[in-house]
């Protein structure tokens, strides 16, 4: 006879009702069967992983940067119950670009909190440089998930070991945003304390084990996690700016010193216009000798094409995500000047021009920042690089021209280039993907933190590291082109030109919904966004701003994917206290 311990599911993944049965076997396997054996060990720890949501490109219409062409649609759409604030806490999950991940963030914290109660035990073949390397990833895995959980719904439970028999569920509660930082942080470093060598926790990931958790990707958490931390949202004394700063040096110093680098390969004429819009078109799948710049890449292929696509493709679905007046007008001049320094007036339909950037209202898509022409397709962008050229047609009346009713064309004026290869059909997809860390990201960490805690020319050493804020910023608008920020920059400008750099530089990956949360600043963003309307008379453009409907996501509930109200109702029966976030 063996006794075995059923966990049935009473908040899943998460809460669990145990009960202790005295049951023939019936062929199912014991910790013990798995952890004492070498190939049994290996494939549950490959069962830890597969649990992180993967970046969504749809997620750029729920921020500023897109407006969904969808909401052409009679029928009700995702976007459209969005932007109506049509959501609620028993809805949330069927409307939210990335659904309800709590369930699957919670279903892998406990498989990897069993592996790291039974791998010390364990009695296998393997040596204990590679039990330290299989331990490693396990901590790796934990911080990864917590990360993604407390970016969506703030403060959490704590479970970082098993469950015992006889746990008490009335006595659980969330745990403060910042003290599951901590726990992600110890994490990351108790990952980081075993030796570099192969069978420990090596740098480089080998062929054929994409995905797999590396120093880089631990590193890489603990930037995105303490700069979380100390962000206005979640600040609360624990963890300083100062904090930050030395936390996302160390992690920037430690992926350059071991071969990290911007991605900086000329692309072929025909392929793409710089090495930012070829970076965003190859597949990473580990290739370190070409992509130097990727950590950490979950998920798959995009179909631009197709899901945002131009209606002048075969086979479109729809327009999809089209980029919005406020996205075009974050991209600088090629001269480093903001071409627009706000708006007169409240609809943001009246730019107030910057002399200084040679911006011209009449002609405004000339002289921009490169990375404007790799992201947005706009009235006259040349959608095949190779001869014959063809060019994007916007305006009224074009073969691509702007729609409010029909969703195979753009309701903003713009469409998605980012990703998408002009090379890409039907029948030959060729599109490229969202990476979840890139170095980039790491130089952009680092230079938030650094300003908010010494400004931006002072320069931190670590080592034989020694950057400033400013320093970091440049090397990123270095790759794309762009000059560096200006010495002497007050905390405050450099603060407001370093929210854009960000904005532009990780255009549509996931970032934006974050940061304007963090930020609190959903209320300056998301209130309404605004499209540009071309018309050709004779081959006369003329340029007419307009401004969408206005929004409903963006109050204060909106910082927070709620907790699923089933889930809720269940914890309140067991401890009497309600988990639901604010607003929801």
């Amino acid at each position: 006879m063996k006794k075995f311990i059923i966990i049935f599911s009473v908040i899943t993944g998460l809460f669990a009702c145990q009960k202790q049965l005295d049951l023939p076997s019936d062929g199912r396997l014991t910790n013990t069967d798995i952890f004492n054996n070498y190939d049994r060990v290996k494939a549950y720890l490959n069962s830890c992983y597969g649990f992180c949501p993967s970046p969504v490109f749809e997620r750029t219409w729920a921020t500023d940067e897109a407006q969904d062409a969808n909401i052409a649609n009679a029928s009700s759409t995702d976007s459209r119950n969005w932007y109506q604030g049509a959501v609620t806490s028993i809805n949330y999950g069927s409307i939210s670009v990335d659904g309800d991940p709590w369930t699957n963030l919670f279903t892998g914290i406990r498989k990897v909190n069993n592996f790291l109660a039974n791998i010390g035990a364990s009695r296998t073949i393997a040596g204990e440089d590679e039990k330290n390397s299989w331990i490693a990833q396990a901590h790796t895995l934990r911080a990864l998930y917590y990360l993604q959980l407390i970016k969506r719904y703030g403060d959490v439970p704590k479970l970082d070991s098993v469950l015992s028999v006889g746990h008490d569920f009335s006595k659980d509660k969330k745990n403060k945003f910042n003290e599951i930082v901590t726990l992600i942080l110890a994490d990351c470093d108790a990952a980081l304390k075993f030796p570099v060598q192969r069978m420990g926790f090596p740098w480089d990931i080998y062929e054929n084990q994409y995905g797999i958790m590396s120093r880089a990707v631990a590193y890489a958490i603990k930037s995105e996690a303490v700069l979380y931390a100390a962000s206005p949202l979640w600040s609360d004394g624990t963890y300083s700016w100062e904090q930050a700063k030395q936390i996302t040096a160390e992690a920037l110093s430690q992926c350059l010193a071991n071969d990290y680098k911007l991605f900086s390969e000329v692309p072929a004429t025909d392929i793409a216009q710089n090495a930012y819009a070829l970076y965003h078109l190859i597949g990473s799948n580990d290739r370190r000798s070409r992509d130097k710049e990727t950590i950490l890449h979950i998920g798959g292929q995009l179909q631009i094409w197709k899901n945002a696509g131009l209606p002048s493709n075969l086979s479109v679905a729809s327009a999809g995500s089209c980029p919005t007046q406020e996205m075009v007008d974050k991209y600088e001049m090629i001269n480093g000047e903001a071409p627009i320094t706000g708006y007169s007036d409240g609809a943001r339909l009246n730019p107030i021009i910057n002399p200084a950037s040679n911006y011209d209202p009449a002609n405004p898509y000339v002289n921009r920042d490169p990375r404007f022409y790799a992201s947005i397709y706009y009235n006259g962008a040349v959608r095949n690089l190779a001869s014959p050229a063809s060019k994007i047609e916007t305006a009224k009346g074009g073969k691509e021209g702007i729609s409010q009713t029909d969703n195979k064309r753009t309701p903003t004026g713009y469409y998605m280039r980012k990703f998408n290869s002009n090379k890409s059909t039907s029948t030959t997809n060729l599109d490229g993907s969202i990476r979840l860390f890139r170095l980039a990201e790491l130089y952009l960490n680092f230079a938030e933190a650094a300003n908010q805690a010494v400004g931006p020319d002072v320069a931190v050493t670590i080592g034989t590291f020694s950057m400033s804020a400013r320093d970091a910023i440049s090397a990123v608008r270095s790759r794309a082109g762009m000059p560096a920020f200006p010495a002497g920059m007050s905390k405050e400008n450099f603060e407001k030109k370093y929210r854009n750099e960000r904005a532009v530089e990780l255009a549509f990956e996931g970032h934006r919904y974050f940061d304007v949360r963090r930020w609190k600043i959903l209320d300056q963003t998301d209130k309404f966004v605004t499209g540009m309307e071309i018309t050709n008379d004779a081959g006369t453009l003329t340029y007419k701003r307009f401004k969408f409907e206005d929004r409903n996501c963006f109050d204060n509930k909106f910082l927070l994917y709620p907790i699923n109200q089933t889930e809720v109702d269940k914890v309140k029966q067991l401890t009497g206290i309600s988990w639901q976030n604010p607003g929801w």
